[in-house]
């Protein structure tokens, strides 16, 4: 472990300025469980850590009066998993926490600090990209918001300003006749990258035609993306294999995997199909069977 300064800044004011202070030596901390293995392996040899957990209201979990979840900077992931509302109304974002790392990480481990890591296969990314969520972004030169699937710029890499921190972050409510899931692929059952992660959010018509279809695509390209064309070719269509299986096709033209140890581009490419298939169904499903007022 190389030796860094740390400061445990007890407001948003102070926090800033130590980044502003410090630029690209400084990082922010919330749950470290991937900081302090990179800084132990020297991935990265900040000069300054910069601790969160003193800050007031970064660690809000609620569900606001319009039905949007809002959930801080130092949410864990286990306080996702163990919310009895994400599991009921926001299921593809509860699979994926389930999905994270071991119980022992989840229990440390920021929903946001996964998102703010911005690596393709995180497992938050895909299903809050499908629903829609937006980041809220504080800095210097005041608060924006920033659309979950604008912000990632490259591996690691992200929209983020020197001097900015993501507060919190904002899901919409899901609609009436919604389904929404996040299957992963792996070699493995737990602990493990996705190979290939794909969330689906569906929304049918009174007519029960695919009103709204967000496909979003997670270790297939430098950033997670979304499936356009496949979504496209959901909306204003009847739910049936034969259309399951073109937005397959189209989600597998799409995306832009690399091999690596791991799998192989054209296994990847494969599984995009397979698993855009299968959670469009499932999505669909979902939506027949909502009867949410």
């Amino acid at each position: 472990m190389i030796r860094f300064d740390y400061a445990d800044p007890a407001t948003l004011a102070e926090a800033r300025a130590l980044l502003l202070a410090q630029g690209n030596a400084a990082s922010l901390m919330a749950g470290g469980t991937d900081l302090l293995v990179e800084i132990k392996e020297q991935v990265r040899v900040p000069r300054l850590v910069v601790d969160l957990k003193r800050i007031a209201g970064l660690d809000t979990l609620q569900v606001d009066a319009d039905g949007a979840l809002r959930f801080g900077a130092l949410v864990t992931a286990r306080r996702l998993e163990t919310d009895a509302r994400v599991r009921a109304r926001w299921p593809g974002l509860h699979q994926a926490v389930t999905e994270l790392g071991s119980i022992q990480v989840r229990h440390r481990a920021t929903v946001v600090g996964n998102i703010c890591r911005a690596s393709p296969s995180a497992d938050t990314l895909p299903p809050l990209i499908a629903d829609g969520a937006m980041l809220h972004v504080h800095g210097a030169g005041g608060d924006r918001p920033v659309a979950m699937e604008d912000f990632f710029t490259g591996p690691g890499r992200t929209v983020l300003r020197p001097g900015e921190i993501v507060l919190q972050l904002r899901v919409p409510p899901p609609a009436r006749r919604s389904g929404r899931v996040y299957i992963k692929h792996g070699r493995r059952k737990a602990m493990e990258l996705a190979t290939v992660g794909v969330a689906a959010a569906v929304t049918l018509d009174d007519g029960g035609r695919i009103a709204d279809a967000r496909i979003a695509l997670g270790a297939v390209a430098p950033t997670p993306i979304r499936a356009r064309r496949a979504e496209a070719a959901l909306v204003g269509e009847k739910p049936g294999d034969s259309l399951f299986a073109r937005a397959a096709e189209l989600a597998m033209e799409e995306s832009r995997p690399i091999g690596n140890v791991r799998a192989s581009a054209a296994y990847r490419r494969e599984m995009v199909g397979v698993l855009t298939r299968r959670a469009v169904q499932r999505a669909c499903g979902m939506a027949l069977a909502e009867e949410r007022p």
